[in-house]
């Protein structure tokens, strides 16, 4: 024997109707069948309720409910041949008619009583229940069990308990013989004394457990619109996966923390008689579902994540609870008595305080009820006045094995940690069943999907916002397209999800297509700000936003502050930040400190060379500068190897410009101000409370020709100073040497200047564009910590930049 019961969603329709009729007769028989009303129709009830209770006009409601269940009647027709739609429609009109009557008697009085509400909101399933006997009675005989004879509730409460013994003994006494196929509306039962009574929320779910231990069930498959029971709500998280098995305890523990697919009530009939359930999807009857038993899956640990939505915690506290016995047992008869479900229980050690959740439409009520049982307490002061904190919600981790693993919790509030998400209570069964955290109820979402990643998929993100389409900006998207694979083969999901210039801004929260960027970019119409930006990140769940500044712009720059404020890491090649005044140096380091955030800069000395990161290591360890010597400028690396092959200085720039080495306007490079804030990072990072004004910079041509802005005019009179350079160049190859320029940190101080070099020098051997840097060190004396290679060009800058935002992973990916 089983038991099968259907959803209203897959009862919305003449045409599913039908498919549940196809279902039905596919099964091996014995079976039951058990029907909520069609989708929609409770709600619709309930609605015609409240319109009665304020005494409202009912004729618009009523008449909502009759069409939308004769029309489904009626559709029935042509679906199957034997069909009676005669008697289908008369048995439908009988159940409006009886609705009618109970309506308009209840607005004669001006309410409606509990008892006769129970019979309305019961109309949906008595509905089903009967058109689909008159459709399966087509091919089968049929019996048509009345749940009011033999389903006993131990109470008349919203959500009433069944007594399964004496509900086993009268079914056996009401239905002796049965025929193969029996159908039974859900939803209801009788109280004790024999007036219907509906059984609260999924109350079909609960008909069919009962149902099935009435007729000793070996299954009870619950039939929904869904493949079965996720591990965490799809409607929140994308990548939720489907659990394929699951113990009675699990399921019963996902349910109570928010799960809609079942109710505990459900479960617990199931377990104590060892019957099997499946979750099945109509739509999809073929998938295996979700299978419910004694036994769990062994894969995972962790089974499932469910939240609970729309929670209020209370809190009692006060010197007269120490040491007070039986104050806790005073405050859950408080609640008892109000009939008020406790949700959630945090009591502190010093007993000086128990926190509890309810449900938030519930909590005005529970403070009344406690303000009741303890007034005494609370008009001595032996008690604090009740607290109440609202629109909070509970998150909740689930899973049979998780006493066995350590360090679950420790990873589930590691994850809450990362996903920034405040923790304001925690409760834990002592098997580690479920462990629970209470948060804020706007941040649940970012709970979900930062737990689910970290606990499940086990893979980073980053969702990247790129400022800057310019040559560098456009090398850094070819990058991230191209080492897609890379990416996913190292199990980190890297999206950008953001790309701006400085008139648009496209944003994309599950990633922009690379392959068609530009595009898109072109066709919006709104630009960057940090209010747009913000909001996005809030309305698409992004938990680890990282902005990468591919400009030179100082009010980008001038930002940062605000966006690491905002809870971004920020990536950047823009020197502007880290140059501008020292204050503002600090500001940034400070902020990003405070908000755990990173703020990486790797490529504001040396583009894609290790610079910046090793000079931090070292300082970590408690190394100290001693001195520094760096050719910091690949361009003027490439211009000055280029004099040493018998170039004039005109003639090297204008070949470095040709091949894009220089800014369009070469005096930017030749003026050393580059250079100059380069070897500034570098100081600011050794702990030198240095300016940019602080810095000897000495350019590489007269002051007048690097100051000059326009590119044509500089490149026109820069041949007039090739014969006093020549000079230097002359002077330096007399005596063996290469002129260089180079960036200098020694005694506290910072200079920019040409220098000539001997051969036994660590700057003598570089080759044309390359970088490179000497560093002294406490550690690294007398011979300096050299780092070389080329640090020019858009490649190695993306690259940089690239590997900077691998390092804002938020998490330590495990091995």
């Amino acid at each position: 024997m089983k038991v099968m019961k259907f959803g209203g969603s897959s009862l919305a329709t003449a045409e599913k109707f039908n498919q549940v009729v196809a279902l039905i007769e596919s099964q091996q028989q014995p079976l039951c069948a058990v029907f909520s009303a069609p989708q929609g129709i409770t709600n619709d009830l309930v609605v015609l309720i409240e319109l009665i209770n304020q005494q409202q006009d009912l004729t618009h409601q009523l008449d909502l409910i009759s069409q939308q269940l004769l029309t489904i009647s009626a559709d029935c027709t042509n679906l199957r041949a034997e069909f009676d739609v005669s008697k289908s429609q008369q048995q439908t009109a009988g159940l409006l008619d009886q609705l009618r009557i109970w309506a308009q008697g209840c607005a004669m009085i001006g309410h409606c009583p509990p008892k006769t509400a129970a019979q309305m909101l019961s109309t949906g399933e008595k509905f089903s229940t009967l058109l689909m006997a008159t459709l399966l009675r087509t091919v089968h005989p049929v019996t048509v069990l009345d749940p009011k004879l033999f389903i006993c509730t131990e109470d008349d409460s919203i959500e009433p308990k069944v007594d399964l013994v004496q509900s086993t003994a009268a079914f056996k006494q009401k239905y002796s013989a049965l025929t193969d196929l029996s159908v039974m509306p859900g939803f209801y039962g009788a109280s004790p004394e024999g007036d219907l009574i509906t059984l609260g929320r999924n109350g079909s779910d609960y008909s069919a457990a009962v149902l099935a231990v009435c007729v000793a069930a070996q299954a009870c498959e619950i039939w929904t619109d869904v493949d079965g029971i996720y591990n965490v709500d799809p409607r929140l998280v994308a990548e939720a996966q489907l659990i394929e098995q699951m113990s009675y305890q699990e399921a019963m523990e996902l349910s109570y923390f928010g799960a809609k697919v079942l109710h505990p009530k459900t479960i617990t009939p199931l377990a104590q008689h060892g019957i099997q359930c499946q979750i099945k999807n109509t739509l999809n009857p073929a998938h295996p579902g979700t299978l419910i038993s004694a036994e769990t899956a062994k894969q995972r640990v962790v089974k499932a994540i469910s939240n609970l939505s729309d929670v209020a915690m209370l809190n009692v506290c006060g010197p007269g609870m120490k040491g007070m016995v039986g104050m806790a047992a005073r405050v859950f008869q408080a609640m008892s008595e109000a009939n008020i479900s406790v949700i959630l229980i945090s009591q502190s050690s010093s007993e000086y305080s128990i926190s509890f959740c309810v449900p938030g439409s519930e909590s005005q009520r529970a403070i009344r009820h406690l303000e009741n049982a303890f007034r005494l307490e609370l008009k001595n002061g032996l008690l604090e006045p009740i607290a109440c904190q609202q629109n909070l919600a509970i998150i909740t981790l689930i899973g049979d094995r998780m006493h066995q693993q350590k360090g679950t919790a420790s990873r589930f509030f590691s994850a809450l940690s990362h996903a920034r998400v405040n923790i304001i209570a925690i409760a834990q069964d002592s098997s580690e069943r479920s462990i629970s955290a209470v948060v804020r109820a706007k941040r649940i979402d970012d709970a979900l999907v930062i737990c689910h990643q970290q606990l499940f998929l086990k893979k980073p993100r980053i969702d990247a916002f790129l400022i800057g389409c310019g040559t560098v900006g456009r090398e850094l998207i070819q990058q991230i397209n191209k080492q897609q694979n890379w990416l996913q083969e190292q199990n980190i999901d890297l999206k950008l999800v953001g790309i701006a210039n400085s008139r648009q801004c496209l944003l994309q929260g599950d990633g922009i297509d690379l392959d068609d960027w530009e595009a898109q970019l072109q066709a919006c119409t709104e630009g960057l700000s940090l209010e747009r930006l913000r909001q996005f990140v809030r309305d698409a769940h992004l938990t680890n936003p990282v902005i990468i500044d591919c400009t030179s712009n100082q009010d980008i720059a001038m930002s940062y502050l605000r966006y690491l404020e905002a809870n971004f890491h920020v990536v950047t090649a823009n020197k502007k930040a880290n140059t501008d005044r020292l204050a503002y140096y600090h500001q940034l380091q400070a902020m990003a400190a405070k908000k755990q955030r990173r703020f990486l800069y790797e490529t504001n000395v040396g583009a894609g060379l290790p610079v910046i990161d090793n000079l931090q290591s070292l300082l970590r360890a408690g190394d100290e500068l001693l001195q520094f010597e760096g050719i910091l400028s690949g361009s003027l690396s490439f211009i000055f190897g280029e004099i040493h092959q018998g170039l004039s200085l005109s003639e090297a720039t204008l070949k470095a410009r040709d091949l894009g080495y220089t800014e369009p306007n070469p005096a930017e490079d030749l003026n050393g101000l580059d250079v100059a804030r380069k070897v500034l990072v570098i100081a600011r990072e050794a702990g030198m409370a240095l300016e940019l004004s602080d810095i000897d910079l000495q350019p590489v041509v007269p002051q007048a020709l690097a100051d000059l802005t326009d590119a044509d005019e500089f490149m026109a009179q820069l041949p007039a100073y090739d014969a006093e350079f020549q000079q230097l160049i002359d002077r330096a190859e007399d005596q063996q040497q290469k002129l260089r320029y180079v960036a200098i940190i020694q005694g506290g101080q910072c200079a920019v200047k040409i220098q000539s070099v001997a051969a036994d020098h660590p700057l003598y051997e570089i080759e044309a564009g390359e970088n490179a840097l000497a560093i002294n060190t406490q550690y690294y004396q007398p011979k300096p910590f050299i780092i070389r290679g080329y640090g020019a060009g858009a490649a190695v800058t993306a690259a940089g930049l690239f590997g900077d935002v691998l390092r804002t992973l938020s998490w330590e990916q495990e091995h």
